[in-house]
């Protein structure tokens, strides 16, 4: 069953949060990982969250989705972001 990553994102210092940009697509697609989306324009709906950059990753399992979580490459692309952003992560099941 697929499982999606979702993470609300707010980043500090834009330049040190492009290196993890660089460093965490290859991290996602070693693990069967795709970006669904990636800091695109959002619009709040319903309720009170304002998140600030959403990015929503599909994977074929929540197995997978928690390998790549920690994963030697997705450790080191973390130690990047480190002062540059905040993060708010989960993983869902789909259907």
């Amino acid at each position: 069953m697929v499982a999606y990553v979702v993470a609300d994102v707010d980043v500090t210092n834009p330049t040190q949060y492009e290196e993890y940009k660089k460093l965490s697509p290859g991290a996602i697609a070693k693990h069967g990982g795709r970006f669904l989306a990636r800091g695109g324009q959002s619009a709040v709906l319903e309720g009170d969250w304002r998140p600030s950059r959403v990015v929503i990753i599909e994977f074929p399992s929540l197995n997978q989705a928690r390998n790549f979580y920690t994963s030697v490459e997705y450790t080191a692309a973390r130690r990047v972001r480190a002062g540059a952003a905040t993060f708010k992560m989960v993983v869902v099941e789909g259907v």
